[in-house]
């Protein structure tokens, strides 16, 4: 039986394809049309995971959508004449969009599966799921365990804003939730639009510039914003907030609190962001500790699963593995929306067909790496890179990995495109760019000069699993980039006392440890650790690094510059290389050499795309 899931609408578009409960394929729509978050209808997503299958629409049993309109549609009405007539520029705005669009999605999905039937009448079934059963299927469906607690954390869904779950087997309950407004998402990105960026994009910038502040703010939060309960529900006083009813995240009563109005995109960051960002960051994690407690306590299971865009807060993931509150945790790697698509799939294959759930037989989960998306062959990068114009040679497998390790280890930037596409936001070693974590200065040419970000912006270790208790404070499979631990205290390196004294962005360019390139100014390092079993020419090109430096990590880093989504062809991954002061480029066994190409095919990737 072949099951599609898709997420649309919204954020993130996706799709992926089951066959008999096997993950085929999964990729969101951002990558093939190049639009950043694209939320339109995933055709292109479609098309590829057919196209991966073997299949025609036709043929597919079952579409299933990540979420149910008329709920979300309820909840929209319910919130606006509740607090009329106050916000009634929001209404009006909306209303419009939902008569004409989104209330209809059903017949809107019909005409597009039938346009992808060639216009012919789809006869396949159509089926909704709630948005968090989506969130918690994606996330209990293919994880290790065989039972687990379930919590999920995000914006909002249709009223849902946080769920705790429990998975048995076949089965998924939703125990508990909790309902719009009061959300931990939608207070983590009131956060993010007051500090100056862009809400459902801007996050991670929060917590990335977290360490360089101090959390003065917590006791203001906790004593006007919020009530936080010992299970981890809370509410939110709706007069700081402006999201509900509103075009803005926060309202003058907000800014008011904070000192002033939210800061403008692109303006100079100050020490008040900084702050903000530590504060926000500390009430979030107390908030997910208490959730985990909650969901332990009412389930009875040492194992958890964490799906929503909240569990993409890795630092928070980090604090809740060291907590002990379970003994192991499992993070779905594509947590946001786009995971929204496979979680729907899941819930139709087990939940609506009541099929069992097999043994996973020594592998890790079910997600493949999470290594998902189109790959290459040779042949077709080769054609692709003559079309272009590019310069190139072909390799053998040792002599690409000879290539890339002696590139590394001379401190050059490479691109690296291997193998099938990663499904969800991280680079996991099939579209990234890498460097050398030793060097002082390679976190800030990778920022400056080739992603074309805020220098503030930390960059991930990989590190060959067998190696990483070695070198961070951690040492259990961590494959998807979702945990942080700290360096380990024997790599540090010993701080002047004119060092200690600095504060905030001052902090940055002080190398802290053997690998200053993945440590940020905490110590702390948002680890990936890599398998031999599941990325096995990724891994071999760790380990030629490590014969010829000693150090068994690499900087990694997605590949494209700010505003872009990640790369997917060929054609992509050589736009990005010219455009950026990356060295080398590696496309499956095609090597590249940056001085080698023709200078007229130079990009000026710094203005392409609009900012995250």
């Amino acid at each position: 039986m072949l099951i599609l899931g898709i997420s649309a609408f919204y954020h993130d578009s996706a799709a992926a394809l089951l066959r008999d409960g096997k993950i085929i394929a999964a990729a969101q729509e951002e990558r093939f049309t190049r639009k950043k978050h694209d939320a339109q209808f995933p055709e292109n997503a479609i098309s590829y995971c057919l196209e991966e299958a073997g299949c025609t629409i036709d043929q597919v049993d079952q579409v299933v959508f990540y979420e149910k309109p008329f709920l979300k549609f309820e909840r929209l009405m319910e919130t606006y004449v509740g607090n009329a007539p106050r916000g009634f520029q929001s209404f009006r705005r909306a209303i419009p969009v939902w008569i004409k669009e989104k209330l209809f999605q059903k017949s809107l999905l019909g005409k597009e599966l039938k346009a992808l039937n060639g216009n012919k009448k789809w006869d396949g079934k159509l089926l909704f799921t709630e948005h968090h059963q989506s969130h918690g299927a994606s996330a209990f469906f293919p994880s290790p365990f065989e039972s687990a607690a379930v919590l999920t954390m995000d914006g909002v869904g249709e009223w849902c804003t946080t769920s705790i779950g429990h998975g048995k087997g076949n089965s998924l309950e939703i125990i508990r939730e909790l309902h719009f407004p009061h959300s931990l998402g939608l207070l983590y990105s009131a956060f993010t639009y007051y500090t100056g960026f862009r809400v459902n994009s801007g996050e991670y910038k929060i917590m990335g510039l977290a360490p360089y502040g101090n959390p003065k703010y917590v006791d203001l939060i906790r004593d006007n914003v919020i009530d936080v309960k010992e299970d981890g529900s809370i509410w939110l006083d709706q007069s700081y907030f402006n999201y509900a009813t509103g075009l803005t995240m926060t309202s003058k009563k907000f800014h008011d609190l904070f000192g002033g109005p939210p800061r403008q995109p692109e303006a100079k960051l100050t020490q008040k962001e900084m702050d903000l960002a530590a504060s926000i960051q500390v009430v979030t994690e107390e908030i997910v500790l208490k959730l985990a407690r909650t969901a332990r306590d009412i389930t009875g299971e040492k194992n958890l699963c964490l799906a929503g865009g909240v569990a993409l807060n890795c630092v928070a993931n980090g604090k809740l593995l060291r907590s002990g509150i379970f003994e192991n945790i499992w993070i779905q790697p594509a947590a946001g929306d786009a995971g929204g698509a496979l979680g729907a799939a899941y819930a139709a294959w087990y939940q609506f067909q009541k099929q069992p759930r097999p043994k996973l037989n020594g592998a890790r989960d079910w997600m493949e790496g999470t290594y998902l998306g189109p790959k290459f062959e040779t042949e077709d990068t080769k054609r692709r890179l003559d079309a272009i114009g590019a310069e190139y040679i072909v390799l053998d497998d040792d002599e690409l990995i000879t290539r890339a390790a002696d590139a590394l280890a001379d401190q050059r930037a490479l691109g690296w495109m291997q193998g099938r596409m990663e499904f969800g936001p991280r680079a996991l070693g099939g579209r990234s760019i890498l460097g050398d974590p030793r060097s002082p200065s390679m976190q800030k040419v990778l920022n400056l000069k080739v992603k074309y970000r805020e220098s503030f912006r930390p960059f991930a270790p990989s590190v060959l699993r067998e190696d990483v208790g070695e070198w961070f404070e951690y040492d259990t499979d961590s494959p998807y980039m979702l945990m942080v631990a700290d360096v380990a205290k024997s790599r540090h390196k010993m701080m002047t006392d004119q060092e200690n004294a600095l504060f905030g962005i001052e902090k940055l360019n002080i190398a802290r440890s053997e690998i200053p390139a993945v440590t940020h100014v905490d110590y702390s390092a948002r680890i990936q650790t890599v398998h031999n079993d599941t990325n096995p020419r990724y891994w071999s090109l760790i380990s030629a690094f490590k014969e010829r430096t000693g150090c068994p990590v690499v900087v990694n880093t997605s590949f494209n510059v700010r505003g872009e989504p990640i790369v997917c062809t060929p054609d992509d991954a050589f736009r990005c290389f010219m455009g950026t002061e990356m060295d080398n480029l590696a496309i499956g066994n095609c090597w590249l050499i940056k001085e080698d190409q023709d200078k007229s095919l130079a990009q000026n990737y710094e203005e392409e795309f609009e900012l995250d």
